[in-house]
């Protein structure tokens, strides 16, 4: 099972996120010598899920709150 891929990070440029181990940028145990891949927040900015494929809208003030179905 694949561990939970964190949003916000604190730190990201220590971490290798290229796989599931998270090993650290300057030790990568399946790096092999290369460069560690980058956090999407490094990458694409602190709103880096606000947007793209998996983005969800964001609510609008004047939308009704989802409820039961009306009879």
């Amino acid at each position: 099972m694949a561990k939970k891929f964190p949003i916000k990070p604190a730190h990201p440029g220590r971490i290798c996120w290229g796989c599931d181990r998270y090993c650290p940028a300057d030790a990568m145990q399946c790096g092999n010598g290369s460069l560690a891949t980058p956090h999407p927040s490094e990458l694409f900015g602190d709103d880096w899920m606000d947007w793209g494929p998996d983005a969800r809208p964001a609510p609008q003030a004047d939308d009704p709150a989802p409820g039961p179905p009306e009879a």
